[in-house]
Order: structure tokens, then sequence, then C-alpha cells
């Protein structure tokens, strides 16, 4: 299993965590507002379980390597942790899944880093979201990235290394996200750029004391006794909050002059309110060298210090792509002893919403479907659990990193649905569950935070089932899923994410395809086109719902596929929200199809404007939609990988 974790960029509100964390002790104090974005270097690693040791092979960004090797003690990992040190930070992480989650050994090789260390860039919390995110996903724990953060915080923190909860922000990847610090308590707000915004990072090549600096600041915490810690609050407080919440606006509307505006002004706010508190570290002579350099001052819009401040790194947002090329490439020529890194915010790609249509009737399936919806059948997965339909999806969405669940259903079945995901089970029934089965209860409490029952009112076929979610979806792209199909992966990445991969990859619609013999294409939704890589991403040419073995024969056929074997839909669709254009138009002509609103024709329409991209599936689908197919998963699955 591969991993990889970013560095962390504090665009704005550096110290803000800290500061804010002193609200716990001095209400009066403003809230801790910082707005972070992940780095385009960090820490390559592949990771696999280990019986009975944790095992660290890290290379240093410099290219050399160095190992550690540690039984997974309670003891030793503490101990190891309390040392301090560059491994520190990983045993005390590996120690608190240990005395936590109770999981075994670990091997990670962190084969590659780019990522500089101490310029401030979070390299010590990346190692430790490695870490957090390793355990995680190898012992498929099913914790969120919040949870993942929290953990790498309270690793990081058992080390003589006292981090503040701004650090671990690099566990959110490249999405930029706002973090508002009010004592003990942390806000994450997830941010959506509409334009592309490109900065560049640059290691001053210099040197600065960062406990120096935390120590003279936090002399000015709890309670100010002088104007110099006066000065130091209001900074941190409500002029950072101030700038910081203006930022995220124009973040959010991709206005670089104003981020730019900004960051100067940060920049001589801090220089009037901090540097008297910290003189000998934050006066920073080479960062206000760059910062009023007038070779580069035609390309940027502005720029400020990275993290602790002094001379550590500078950012600068540039006008644009060519911009950014030109510091880079200025700064390179006139300063060798500095290095400079580009940093590109992208517009909104990601995947962050699943559709799950569960709004038929089960027809086939009756008469048990008189008396239970079919999404709500029971399957037993690979670990013995006997669990809904519903609930083997709805994981898998999460598996791929999916934040919110949609579920559309009948109007006269939303409560059904409802208390399943958002209520808990009798008091009575509570009490006679296994200690596991509660502590499983807890985690169905938090999953359905994130799920959403939607209606289709009137039953008019599945592509208006899927056109019902349009208005939760909003302009976005999302991933769409079959209510009575699961699936088992034949990698360590689960089917759905493998779909989001390829998305973000070609960054058009995606659908999931399967092999499928001539017998039984009859029954399925059938893809022709042209490989971009053999037997793995194609270019569809044509879709065609049902086709009869000649038909496929005849105009469905694929290079490099055996004989009478066709591609075929797998149940699991990325697309671009224009797909609900095609839907609508259907809906507002009339076009049916046996009576109903297709899927199929909307897609084709989306095929014809905008392209889309199959790609065949490492994995198996089981169909629980029919009784013959339901009684094979029920056999099958708990048997899979998946």
């Amino acid at each position: 299993m591969k991993i990889f974790v970013p560095g962390r960029l504090c665009l704005f509100g550096e110290h803000s965590d800290w500061a804010g964390g002193y609200r716990s002790i001095n209400p009066d104090l403003e809230k801790g507002y910082a707005l972070i974005a992940g780095t385009n270097q960090g820490l390559y690693a592949e990771v696999k379980p280990h019986p009975t040791q944790f095992i660290l092979r890290i290379s240093l960004s410099d290219g050399s390597r160095q190992e550690i090797q540690l039984p997974m003690d309670e003891k030793t990992l503490l101990a190891e942790a309390e040392k301090g040190g560059f491994f520190s930070y990983a045993a005390g992480v590996a120690y608190q899944f240990l005395t936590q989650y109770g999981v075994f050994g670990l091997e990670i090789d962190n084969y590659l880093t780019d990522l500089p260390a101490q310029k401030g860039l979070a390299s010590s919390a990346a190692i430790c979201v490695l870490v957090a995110r390793a355990f995680n996903r190898v012992y498929k724990l099913k914790m969120m990235v919040r949870q993942e953060m929290e953990l790498a915080y309270l690793g990081e923190i058992l080390t003589p290394s006292r981090c503040g909860r701004m650090d671990q922000a690099c566990a959110y990847g490249s999405q930029p996200i706002l973090m508002i610090f009010d004592g003990d308590c942390t806000d994450v707000i997830e941010l959506k750029l509409q334009k592309n915004l490109f900065f560049v990072i640059v290691d001053l090549g210099a040197g600065k004391n960062t406990k120096e600096i935390l120590n003279r600041l936090n002399q000015c915490y709890p309670f100010a006794d002088n104007e110099v810690q006066q000065n130091v609050q209001k900074y941190l407080g409500a002029i950072n909050s101030e700038i910081t919440q203006q930022a995220v606006e124009a973040l959010e509307k991709g206005d670089a002059e104003q981020i730019g505006a900004l960051m100067k002004r940060a920049q001589a706010e801090f220089d009037q309110h901090l540097i008297p508190a910290c003189p000998s570290e934050l006066t920073a002579r080479v960062l206000h060298q760059l910062l009023n350099y007038e070779p580069i001052q035609p390309f940027i819009l502005g720029g400020k210090g990275v993290g602790s401040q002094g001379d550590g790194s500078v950012q600068f947002i540039v006008k644009d792509e060519e911009s950014q090329q030109q510091v880079v490439k200025i700064i390179e020529r006139d300063f060798p002893q500095m290095q400079s890194l580009k940093l590109t915010l992208q517009a909104e790609k990601k995947v962050r919403k699943a559709v799950i249509p569960a709004a038929g009737f089960g027809t086939r399936l009756f008469p048990a479907t008189k008396a239970i919806k079919k999404e709500l059948f029971p399957i037993i997965d690979k670990d013995g659990r006997a669990k809904p339909v519903i609930l083997a999806i709805v994981e898998e969405a999460l598996s791929a990193g999916i934040e919110e669940v949609g579920i559309v259903v009948q109007t006269g079945d939303r409560e059904l649905f409802e208390n399943f995901f958002k209520n808990p089970p009798a008091p009575a029934l509570f009490k006679k569950l296994s200690q596991q089965n509660q502590e499983y209860c807890r985690y169905l409490e938090d999953l359905g935070h994130r799920i959403t029952i939607l209606t289709q009112d009137v039953q008019e076929g599945y592509g208006h089932a899927v056109f019902c979610a349009r208005e939760w979806v909003g302009d976005q792209p999302f991933l769409l899923m079959l209510g009575d199909h699961v699936y088992s992966s034949e990698t360590e990445t689960s089917c759905a994410r493998q779909i989001i991969e390829i998305y973000e990859q070609v960054e058009q619609s995606v659908l999931g395809l399967t092999v499928m013999s001539a017998e039984i294409i009859s029954k399925a939704g059938c893809v022709a086109g042209f490989w971009q890589e053999p037997q793995s991403i194609l270019s569809i040419t044509q879709l065609y719902e049902k086709p009869t073995i000649e038909y496929a024969r005849q105009h469905l056929r694929v290079d490099g596929m055996p004989e009478d074997q066709f591609l075929c839909a797998f149940g699991l669709y990325v697309f671009t929200p224009k797909i609900f254009d095609s839907l609508e138009e259907n809906i507002n002509n009339n076009l049916r199809d046996k009576g109903e609103f297709q899927l199929t024709s909307g897609v084709e329409r989306l095929r014809q404007d905008e392209g889309i991209t199959g790609y065949l599936v490492k994995g198996k689908c089981f169909d629980t939609g029919l009784p013959e197919t339901y009684w094979q998963t029920l056999i099958d699955f708990r048997k899979s990988d998946g």
C-alpha cells in the first residue's frame, strides 16, 4: 500500500493555534484563526503490517537513509518518543495506536522525501500523519481524516517538541482549510477554490531559533503585563482574526490580488506588534530583503514569512504560472543559497459526495420486499459482521475518501432509513450487545452525521432518482453507486477509490467497467471504445443498454478483448454536474424509455458534450437485486478480499 502525505503551509494565522489555546485560561482572548494549505512536496511511503515490530525507514531530503526498528511495546515506544529526535515523532504515534487500538506492528518504507525539514512546512507533523494514516489503512480502523489528525497530534506532543494543532493540518492533503482554535477545541472548515492560485515558497538558507521565538511569545500569555505583551495578544487575536477571515473569502473567490494585499498587511502588522517581543529572531533581515527585492516585484502580488516567521522561509503569491516560473528563476540566479518550491492550489475538483439511489420497489425480490426494503437485506462481511447492504455500500464510499453520502429513497421510507443511520438502538438492546458491538453502535452514530436522506416523491426511473440529488450535490463532481451492489477490490485500493483516482487523473466523467461474457450482456449496459492504457483506461465511443449478442458482436467489440467478451458497467460512476443538465433535458421533454427516465440516455448525452472515460476496475461487483445473485452474494462476498 502506498501513501503520500504533504507538508503544510500556513498562509495566514501563524502562532494562532497555541495562542487560541490559552482561551481555556483567559476567555477574554480572541479565538485563533489559521488558513492552511498542503504543499506539493511531502513524504512518499510503502506500508505493510508486521506481526511484532514497528519498523520505519526514512529518506531525508538530502537523499540519505535512516532506519529504526522497535518492538510494539508500550514502554519501549514511549521511551523513544520522550527521548526526542526525528524518530520520536513516529514512536509517539505508534504508542497512541497501540494503547488505544491494540494494533500489531507496522513496516513503513519512506522511499522518497522532497519536503525540506525545519522550514515551517511541518515536516515532523507529516511523519506523524504518515504513521497515523498507515496504521489506520493497514488495520482498516475506519478513522476519518480528523481522527487521523488527532492521533498524530497526540503522538507528537509525547515528544519534547510541543507542536500546535495547526501542524497536523497536513492530514487534509492539498485541500485548503480554515482552522479555528478555541481553548482545547479545534474546528476545521474545508474550503473550495473557484480559480487556481499560484505560490512560490522559498527556503531562505539562513537560520532562526524557533524555540526562542515560541518561548518569548508564550511569555505574553495568558495575561498581558505590559504594552509589548498586549501588542502580541492584539495581533494574534483581533488583527489576525480579521485578516485571516478576509483571506478565506478571497481564497474561495480566487482573488489573488486581494490575498497579496492581505499578505503585505499581515507582515506589516506582524513586524509592528511581534518583533519587539523577540527582536533577535524576528527582525529577519534576510526575509525582508527578499520580500522587497526589486527584480521579483513585477511578478508577485504579495508575500510574508512562513511558520514561526524569522529568517526561515517566505511565501509569495504570484500572478500566474508564468510569473511563478519567473520568480523561481530570478531567486535561483541571484540567491543560489536559497531553494524555491512551487505550490499551486487547484480549483475544486475533489469528489466529496456520493449518491446512492434506493427508491425502487424491489419487485424482483418480492414478496421479501413487502416486509423489508431490498437495501436493508442482510449480508455477512469478511469480518463475520451481519449488516444491511446499504451500510456496506456507504462504507465503500467512505473508504474512497467520500465525505458526505446522499441516499435517495421513497418519501414514505425516509423514516426507515433515518432510524437506521441516525438513531441509536433502544437502551434495552444496547445493554445486551457485546462491548465490540456497543463500540460499533457509536461508529454508526458518527457515520450517520455524514449521511443525508433525499427523497424521490414519484418513482419515475433510475435517471429521475439520480436527478433528485441535483440540489444536494450542487456544482461539483460526485460518485454514483447502485443501491443493490456491493464491491470487493483485488488491490489495497477500494473499487470506489480506483474510480475517483481515475477521475482526478483524466478530469472527466468515469464509468467503472467489468468484463462480461456474451451470454449475460443482455442484462447489462455495455460500452465500446479504444484503449488509452491497455486493459485499464478506455475512451468510450458508444454506450448501449442491454444489447443482443448479435448487436454486441457487430458494434461493441473492443481491441484486445477475447471473442464474445465485452466491457459492461461495473456499477460505480463519477459524474461531473453536467449529467444533471442532460437528465433535466430528458425530463423536461418527457423522453422516456419503457415508461421511465433512464440514466443511460443522459450519460450518452454527457459523452457527446464532454467525453467519458471507462476504467476496468480491479475488483468484483456482487449483485443483491435478484434472488439468484443475492444468494450467491451471501456465499461469495464474505470470502472476498474486499
